[in-house]
This record gives structure tokens, C-alpha cells and sequence, in this order.
């Protein structure tokens, strides 16, 4: 039996515009791109994400070794054809 696929990642605008950056160190590269392949097998739900109070769907996962790096934010469409998840915002420490 196969496991389910998961949903795609898409990136906002802003979060795009950051990974072009020439200045972004790799290591933040990395830990970007890696939170947007856990968002995808996981369909969004992310082991130790937390969620929003007022809006559930909205997510924040660390970036790097214990958040050292910054948080990511991402929303969960599961009602949309298809499925899939937008990350919305990268806060950098």
C-alpha cells in the first residue's frame, strides 16, 4: 500500500523574492526549501507546528536547529482543487 501524497508547497510573492536574494545566506536557503518539503508530506501539518487562535489553517514552523535561524509561515488550503499550502512569510532572527 502506498502512502498518500502530499500537497504542493506554492511560495507568496514576498517569500520568491527572498530566496532570489543575492545576500541570503545558504544555510537559510536550505532551511527554507527544507520547510517547504516537510509542508508538503505532511499535507501541511508540520510535527511541532503551531497554529493560529482566531485562524487554524495559518501555520509557523522554526527555521533552522531550534528556530535558530527565524519562523516560517504558511497557510493550509485544504479546500481547494487541489489541495496545497502557501508559504506566506519568512521572519529571519
Amino acid at each position: 500500500m502506498s502512502e498518500p501524497e502530499g500537497w504542493p508547497c506554492e511560495l507568496a510573492p514576498e517569500v520568491d523574492a527572498l530566496l532570489g536574494e543575492a545576500w541570503l545566506p545558504g544555510e537559510v536557503f536550505g532551511a527554507i526549501i527544507a520547510a517547504t518539503v516537510q509542508i508538503n508530506m505532511t499535507r501541511g501539518m508540520v510535527p511541532g507546528s503551531t497554529a493560529s487562535a482566531k485562524w487554524p489553517q495559518q501555520r509557523r514552523i522554526p527555521l533552522g536547529r531550534d528556530g535558530s535561524l527565524g519562523v516560517a509561515e504558511y497557510v493550509i488550503v485544504a479546500d481547494a482543487d487541489p489541495p496545497h499550502c502557501v508559504l506566506t512569510r519568512i521572519q529571519l532572527y
